[in-house]
């Protein structure tokens, strides 16, 4: 006990590095519960930063864009002005290296809400939770991406496994719709 006292603060007299070490460790965790590659895991890290920095620079406030990727297929949400900016939009998360699919359902709209937002990660939230209690799958293995209250599913799963976290998430409260994304192992 007194060893993990010393370790705690030793850690908390690094200040700025405490954090960065429970970050790490905290994926850490996550990389060995998800079932893609530890290289696709964190190439999908890079993917998102990257096509998300590339879109701000070309259209900054002026759209509102989240890129999502798992296991290489990238989804595109949100909202543009125009159907040209949503192919715009495309072809930059196209140019990004290792994207290998696209999944682009950017709306032609209005940008939602800040209130909007904010219910829709309340939803994501919710999903979340309701997966954590439900044995059949592995909430770890299925990302959940809500926009305008319409429930996106990804991950690398079996069709029974897909199945269940459809319906799960359907149930859930908020929910208009739910699309899958998902990629079959069996």
């Amino acid at each position: 006990m007194r060893n993990i006292v010393l370790i705690f603060l030793f850690a908390a007299s690094l200040q700025g590095c405490f954090p960065v070490i429970l970050v790490g460790a905290g994926a850490g965790v996550l990389m060995v519960q998800d079932r893609r590659t530890n290289g696709a895991y964190i190439e999908d890290e890079a993917i998102e930063n990257k096509a998300l920095n590339r879109i701000d620079i070309q259209f900054k406030d002026s759209v509102h864009v989240n890129v999502t990727s798992y296991n290489r297929a990238v989804l595109i949400t949100g909202q543009v002005s125009s159907f040209e900016v949503k192919e715009q939009i495309k072809r930059i998360v196209a140019n990004v290296m290792n994207v290998n699919k696209i999944y682009n359902e950017l709306a032609v709209a209005e940008k939602t809400s800040l209130s909007s937002r904010s219910n829709d990660a309340l939803i994501s939230s919710n999903v979340k939770m309701r997966f954590v209690g439900d044995n059949r799958f592995g909430a770890n293995s299925i990302k959940v991406v809500t926009e305008n209250g319409i429930v996106y599913l990804m991950g690398i799963v079996s069709h029974a496994e897909g199945h269940a976290a459809s319906s799960v998430a359907s149930g859930s409260q908020g929910v208009s719709r739910v699309i899958e994304f998902f990629e079959y192992v069996d």
